[in-house]
C-alpha cells in the first residue's frame, strides 16, 4: 500500500493571520468604498439616476456571498456596520442589490506578475437552488437536472484566478477556453489541462496566442494531426505526441510540468469549501455573475496569504 504524501506549512504565523483577516469585516467595507458609496454623478438619461455606486453594490453581494447570508440579511449586516462605525450612509434594499447585481462590471483583481504565466484549466458544476434541485428530489436524477458550469484559468505559482468564465452545463470546456484565452490579457507561457481539452480549436486559439508550452495529454489512440514542417512551424500537440512515444507518457509528464495542473483542482477545491458547491441567485445572468464575484472574493483572500508548504520525508 502506497502511503499518503505529508506536507508541512513553512509560513504558518503569517496563513493563520490571513485566514483570519478573511472575515474582518473592515477587509470587505474600507474607508474609500465609503467615500465612493453614493453615485455623485447622474447619467442625464430618463428616469432616476443610480443612488449606489457600482463598487457599493459589488461589496455587498460580496459580503452576500462570502458570508451566506440572504439578500435581507445581507442589508441588515451592512446597516450595523455604519452604525458601529457611526457613518450614515444608506443601504441599498435586497431587491437593488438583484436588480443591479446583473449589470456590475466584475475583474478579477491580480497581482502583476513578473513574468510570463503557466496557466491551469479545470471546470466545474455548481447546483441551481430551485425547481431544478426539487426535481431531482421528487423524480430521480434523470428529470432535468440543472447545474452551471463555472470555468477556471489558475496561476500555477500564485494560485490566482485569471480568468473564470461561467455558462450552462451544455457549454464543453474546450469552446468556453477559447473565449477564455481571448479575453486573458496576461502573458502566458504555457497551458495545462486534462485530456477533454485536447481538441483542434484550443491549439488552434494557442496558436493564435503564440503559446509555444502545452501539457495537454492526447487521447488515447491520437494520430499526428500535422505531418512535415508547415510554414516553419510544427504543431505544439504532436510534439508531445512524438515525445510521449519516444519517452512515455511518465516521462512527457514529468519533463513537461503536467503535474502542476493538479492545483487546479485544488482551486476548484478551494472555491466549494469557501462558497459551498450551491448558487444562491434565481435568475440565470445573476447566477453568472454570483460566480464571478465569488472568484474575484477567492483572489482578494489569496492576496492574503496562501501556505507555503513543503513534503515531509517520509
Amino acid at each position: 500500500m502506497k502511503n499518503k504524501t505529508k506536507y508541512r506549512i513553512r509560513n504558518w504565523r503569517d496563513y493563520n493571520r490571513s485566514l483570519r483577516m478573511r472575515g474582518s469585516l473592515t477587509f470587505w467595507i474600507s474607508e474609500e468604498l465609503l467615500d465612493n458609496w453614493i453615485e455623485k454623478d447622474r447619467t442625464g438619461e430618463r428616469g432616476a439616476s443610480p443612488c449606489y455606486t457600482e463598487a457599493a453594490i459589488l461589496a455587498m453581494v460580496s459580503l452576500k456571498f462570502v458570508f451566506a447570508q440572504a439578500g435581507r440579511q445581507t442589508c441588515g449586516l451592512a446597516a450595523s456596520i455604519f452604525q458601529l462605525m457611526k457613518v450614515s450612509l444608506p443601504v441599498p434594499d435586497h431587491s437593488t442589490l438583484s436588480r443591479r447585481m446583473a449589470g456590475v462590471e466584475v475583474r478579477l483583481p491580480l497581482r502583476a506578475a513578473g513574468q510570463a504565466r503557466h496557466v491551469i484549466c479545470d471546470s466545474t458544476g455548481l447546483k441551481v437552488y430551485g425547481e431544478g434541485e426539487w426535481k431531482v428530489r421528487t423524480h430521480g436524477w434523470q428529470k432535468r437536472r440543472t447545474w452551471r458550469k463555472l470555468h477556471l484559468q489558475i496561476d500555477e505559482a500564485t494560485g490566482e484566478i485569471v480568468v473564470a468564465g461561467a455558462s450552462e452545463n451544455s457549454m464543453s470546456d474546450d469552446e468556453m477556453f477559447v473565449e477564455m484565452l481571448e479575453a486573458n490579457e496576461e502573458d502566458v507561457e504555457q497551458i495545462s489541462a486534462d485530456g477533454a481539452f485536447d481538441r483542434r480549436k484550443v491549439y488552434r486559439a494557442m496558436e493564435k496566442r503564440k503559446i509555444k508550452r502545452a501539457a495537454i495529454p492526447p487521447r488515447k489512440g491520437a494520430r499526428i494531426w500535422r505531418h512535415g514542417n508547415t510554414k516553419g512551424e510544427r504543431l505544439i500537440r504532436d510534439e508531445n505526441l512524438r515525445c510521449i512515444r519516444r519517452k512515455g507518457k511518465l516521462k512527457w509528464k514529468s519533463e513537461s510540468n503536467y503535474h502542476r495542473r493538479s492545483l487546479a483542482e485544488t482551486g476548484v477545491f478551494r472555491f466549494k469549501t469557501i462558497f459551498t458547491d450551491k448558487l444562491q441567485s434565481r435568475k440565470i445572468g445573476n447566477q453568472f455573475q454570483e460566480m464571478i464575484i465569488k472568484c474575484a472574493a477567492l483572489n482578494r483572500m489569496t492576496h492574503l496569504g496562501m501556505p507555503d508548504s513543503y513534503k515531509v520525508a517520509a
